[in-house]
């Protein structure tokens, strides 16, 4: 009874097995099935905004977009992936890294498409987050370009939340973001201690004149030399601002800051340094753009 009763358990698994398929009972379970689709990762978004700070590693956990419409910290221009020989290191490329540094080429000239503009010329600061190491040894080779809005351009200044896309918004020469005049003030010793921007038609000692790019092996500027050499690349962009003769005299005509990015953008390739026309003391009521030597004569020599 015991045989006959498994015989019969037998022929229903058989039955079973070949259900739906006709006579073509040859006790392969899978020939039948369509393929799997392969395995993706995740991989961000390009025009997207996020209400976290800027971060150099991007897990997916704390990845989420939202609306740029309403309040957000970085916004997202573009999506790139890592070529060789970035792409065949160990690690996600950082620091000044070949793949770090192609990386950042790439954000400096997507984030100038983006925004319809240099985006040095404004308020602005961009950054490069690359995948988490565990993302990377899973095969992730994305990275992201990351724009965010400073609500000065003292010491880098500081990452603000804002509303709205950075979308075209240089488009405008007068965008709010734009870079413009400043009351320069000093401390005892000569130092600067504060560089708010103000309307050029109201008093200001100094204006944006443009940048200036260091040489692709130059070294972050640390000591009077590196700084000398620095100033001598702004008074260029200045007097090129100003329409007044890059000569000898142009040192006696005006004076300017220089302010590079920190050292950690410097190692990427940001040799980009923001110029701006400076002259101590004065008070002046409008913009000295194009305005020659009759605006800026020789003050002493």
């Amino acid at each position: 009874m015991r045989f006959r009763w498994g015989t019969v358990a037998v022929a229903a698994l058989l039955a079973v097995a070949g259900c739906g398929s006709g006579g073509d009972v040859d006790g392969d379970l899978t020939n039948d099935w369509g393929a799997m689709a392969p395995a993706t990762g995740f991989v961000p978004v390009a025009g997207t905004c996020h209400l976290s700070t800027f971060s150099r590693t991007g897990p997916r956990i704390t990845y989420e977009e939202t609306d740029c419409a309403g309040l957000h910290r970085t916004e997202t221009v573009f999506v790139g992936e890592y070529s060789a020989p970035g792409a065949d290191a160990a690690e996600p490329p950082d620091g000044a890294s070949a793949g770090a540094r192609a990386a950042y080429r790439i954000c400096d000239r997507k984030t100038t498409e983006y925004t319809g503009g240099p985006w040095r010329n404004a308020r602005l600061w961009i950054g490069v987050t690359h995948p988490s190491a565990e993302a990377w040894n899973g095969g992730s080779r994305w990275f992201r370009c990351e724009v965010v809005e400073l609500d000065s351009i003292e010491n880098d200044g500081a990452l603000i939340q804002r509303t709205g896309s950075l979308r075209k918004a240089l488009a405008d020469p007068a965008s709010p973001l734009a870079l413009t005049c400043y009351a320069i003030g000093l401390d005892d010793a000569g130092a600067i201690t504060r560089m708010p921007p103000v309307a050029c038609a109201t008093k200001h000692n100094a204006e944006f004149a443009g940048v200036w790019t260091a040489g692709e092996k130059a070294a972050y500027p640390k000591g009077d030399a590196a700084w000398d050499e620095m100033h001598a690349g702004c008074r260029g962009v200045a007097a090129r601002y100003a329409g007044v003769p890059h000569d000898g005299d142009l040192q006696y005509r005006l004076g300017v800051v220089s302010l590079p990015g920190n050292a950690d953008v410097w190692a990427q390739g940001d040799h980009g340094v923001r110029c701006y026309l400076w002259l101590d003391g004065a008070e002046l009521t409008g913009t000295l753009k194009g305005k020659g030597t009759k605006a800026l004569p020789v003050q002493y020599k």
